[in-house]
């Protein structure tokens, strides 16, 4: 397997409770169903909203599109059975994860009081080798 990309990006979790309080519409554009409803069950629901979107931010970034290309709910992120993240991809997202050849995107989380931290790495199979 060979990286085809990474991504890492912070978030100030203020910012991202400040957008959960002030647009309504904020937590449907962004995040899917799952998402929503794994966040609100946290104890602190905004350092996991924050999370979440630091990770489809990295994510995109992995895939070299950052996000437009693709849109915020085609990068899901969902708790395998023990909790550890995992990235499911949709759409056009998984289009383009198709055509560079990634089979699989790791990611890691982390937060503070202040901020959340994502970083991703798309791992793919190798580009075939031309003999000479």
């Amino acid at each position: 397997m060979l990286i085809r990309g990474f991504g890492v990006d912070i978030v100030e979790i203020d910012r991202i409770e400040e957008a959960l309080q002030k647009r309504k519409r904020f937590i449907k554009k962004i995040y899917t169903e799952k998402e929503e409803k794994y966040c609100l069950r946290r104890p602190r629901p905004g350092a996991h909203f924050a999370l979440r979107f630091a990770a489809k931010e990295a994510v995109a970034k992995a895939l070299g599109t950052g996000i437009g290309p693709v849109s915020w709910k085609e990068i899901e992120v969902v708790n395998e059975r023990g909790g550890k993240p995992k990235v499911v991809l949709k759409g056009k997202a998984r289009e383009v994860a198709n055509a560079q050849g990634v089979e699989e995107i790791f990611i890691s989380l982390s937060f503070t009081k202040g901020n959340a931290i994502a970083s991703a790495i798309a791992l793919g199979r190798e580009e075939p080798t031309e003999e000479c």
